[in-house]
């Protein structure tokens, strides 16, 4: 053989070679065996992976890897080495969620890559009975920012599956340029690869039905170094990628992109998965995977009820004597926070909020105070504005706050997803913790696992919440079927300021949903603090099971049991605290629904009370009930119901 034959023949030989190794599919198994993701690389060194669950695929083959600005790590790579599999277990405690006490375990495998220049990238996978996680490390020590321009992360659904998505409007857009807000009605059971009718393409948390399996996409621990990403407006196949922000998404001219030194970690991608809904609505993955909890509020700051007369009252009602009558609404109630909203350094004023600090903390009650994020990304003139942009005027502010006695602030109107915008926002978090100051945010991106890592996070707004159905009636008339959606999408994982529960009604509006479905939302809807959206006359002409009921909601919550349910219809769910159930029912359709009760979790001698509407669904009627056995309950047409297990 001549020695350019034998040349051309090694050259062979090493090709087969190096296509059998990126070929070479490399398996991880969740610890109950029926999660599977299937790794490899294509003969153009592409990073891939798959899920199957039970032995179907619900993810077919679905891209990875980054683009940076220095180097390419989408194409062209080689699989240097894999880590054994290996289990990661972790168990925290959360100041209020879904679950008081989680526990996380999974299995674990690195896939260690490298590029064409020999630049190494790690794509970390995680696997537990629940769902999938993975993420990128880039390990290298490098002293100057790199940029991530594109994350080609994907997830790669059959034709037949359907999406419950809620689109993205565009950046500085609406009212005032507020948008994105994360305020759009859910679209549901959309064939995949339809469109996002605007250019910011879908939010997360994103669901899918493919056969009888549910997947949840979402993601995790994003934090200052990382922007929030959003699906692909554009799914051709059913394949939806990872999507990062619009340019004008940051503040004034920092960056919108990822940019950062080395090594870095990218935020977890998060993929929820189930043969049922409930798999998926018992599901703590958005937590499990959150960065740790960066400091202790736990001696200062408890979760609550708060009265708030914005909601009905608007602009007008933020005035020295109706705030005082909210407090007095507040303290009556049992609650433990009143809100005073936007105005009122005009309208009250430094002095007098003083004096009802004062009057509050007689009563056992904290005030929380509004602010405007202010900044170039929107143009409303709402005040206080300019108090918190730079740390310097938010350290003077807070401290001015904490002086007065102050319990915590709501900060509303952000600019978006960008990552100068998500430093702001964790800037405001870490910063308010110092002055021990608990902060809700509004006109803002979702939580994204933040109630764990920041927990003085008590809550974020980014839903189409009670608020809206003052505006107009579309709004109330949409209001029944959007409440079912919400806790399988947007406050599957994270908390969320909806200001639910309005018994009495909205001046010139017609409310669809029954007082029963009001009271449900009291339970099915978590949050840190909860705002609820009733005045203090409407309180007080409710009938005396009704506000005995509503002075002893349980603020935070220990355990959750999924019940019955389909996104857009109805949502039956049970909450636990202490050796109480709470099982919590709404009807968002027109029609009578009668569901049976699996509550086989209760012991066999449990008793409770019901509370549902009457037949005219006008009014709520409180009765004894027996949780021997299987319970058939009818939802009135746009109805709810709440059960509450007696203590022994």
């Amino acid at each position: 053989m001549s020695n350019t034959k034998f040349f051309y023949w090694i050259l062979f030989i090493l090709a087969i070679s190096n296509n059998t190794l990126k070929a070479e599919i490399v398996t991880i198994k969740s610890p109950n065996q029926k999660i599977t993701v299937s790794f490899w690389c294509t003969p153009a060194g592409e990073p891939v992976y798959s899920v199957s669950l039970s032995g179907s695929i619900v993810l077919k083959q679905s891209q990875l890897g980054i683009i940076r600005s220095d180097e390419d790590f989408s194409k062209m790579l080689s699989i240097d080495s894999v880590s054994n599999e290996s289990v990661v277990s972790d168990e925290y405690t959360l100041l209020y969620g879904k679950r008081l006490k989680c526990h996380y375990l999974c299995h674990k495998r690195i896939f260690y890559l490298k590029n064409a220049d020999s630049k190494p990238m790690e794509i970390i996978f995680q696997v537990s009975d629940d769902g999938v996680a993975f993420r990128y490390h880039f390990p290298e020590k490098k002293d100057t920012f790199v940029k991530i321009f594109k994350e080609l992360s994907s997830f790669h659904f059959e034709l037949s599956t359907k999406a419950f998505l809620q689109p993205c409007p565009d950046a500085r857009t609406g009212w005032c340029f507020t948008q994105p807000s994360y305020e759009e009605y859910y679209q549901l059971e959309l064939p995949v690869g339809t469109a996002a009718p605007y250019q910011a393409g879908w939010v997360m948390p994103a669901l899918f039905k493919y056969e009888n399996f549910w997947i949840s996409i979402t993601e995790t621990a994003v934090d200052t170094n990382y922007c929030g990403s959003r699906l692909s407006q554009f799914s051709p196949d059913g394949e939806y990628v990872i999507q990062f922000p619009q340019p004008q998404e940051c503040c004034g001219n920092e960056p919108y992109l990822p940019e950062s030194i080395l090594p870095w970690y990218t935020p977890w991608r998060i993929i929820a998965v189930s043969e049922n809904l409930a798999g998926i609505v018992e599901s703590t993955l958005g937590t499990d995977l959150a960065i740790p909890a960066q400091y202790d509020v736990s001696s200062w700051l408890k979760p609550g009820i708060a009265s708030w007369s914005w909601v009905i009252l608007k602009d007008n009602a933020t005035v020295f004597e109706i705030q005082k009558k909210y407090i007095d609404f507040a303290a009556e109630m049992k609650w433990q926070y009143c809100l005073i909203d936007a105005l009122w350094d005009q309208q009250i004023g430094y002095d007098k909020i003083i004096e009802l600090v004062d009057y509050a903390k007689a009563k056992n009650i904290k005030i929380l105070l509004w602010y405007n994020s202010a900044g170039d990304w929107n143009t409303t003139n709402i005040t206080p504005r300019d108090k918190l942009l730079k740390k310097e005027s938010r350290a003077e502010e807070f401290q001015r706050l904490k002086e007065m006695g102050i319990g915590g602030i709501k900060v509303d109107f952000f600019g978006g997803d960008g990552q100068s915008m998500m430093k702001y926002y964790i800037g405001i978090l870490n910063d308010a913790a110092k002055y021990n100051l608990a902060v809700d945010f509004h006109g803002c991106t979702y939580p994204r696992g933040w109630q764990r890592t920041y927990p003085n996070l008590v809550s974020m707004e980014a839903i189409r919440g009670e608020e809206y159905v003052t505006f107009g009636q579309y709004f109330a008339d949409n209001q029944p079927w959007h409440c079912t959606v919400i806790p399988f999408t947007r406050n599957l994982f994270d908390p969320m300021d909806f200001t639910p529960v309005n018994f009495s009604g909205i001046p010139n509006i017609q409310r669809q949903t029954t007082k029963g479905f009001e009271i449900a939302l009291s339970v099915l809807f978590t949050s840190g603090i909860q705002h609820i959206a009733e005045t203090p006359e409407g309180m007080a002409i409710q009938d005396d099971f009704v506000k005995e009921y509503m002075s002893t909601i349980p603020t935070s919550w220990d355990d959750i049991k999924f019940i019955d349910g389909y996104p857009g219809k109805y949502v039956i769910i049970a909450r636990k605290k202490g050796n109480q159930w709470y099982v919590a029912g709404i009807n968002g359709e027109k029609s009578t629904r009668t569901v049976t009760l699996d509550i086989s979790f209760l012991p066999k001698t449990a008793k409770g009370i019901i509370i549902s509407d009457t037949k005219d669904r006008k009014n709520l009627v409180k009765e004894n009930i027996l949780l021997s056995k299987p319970v058939n309950i009818t939802l009135q047409p746009y109805g709810g119901f709440v059960i509450k297990t007696l203590s022994k």
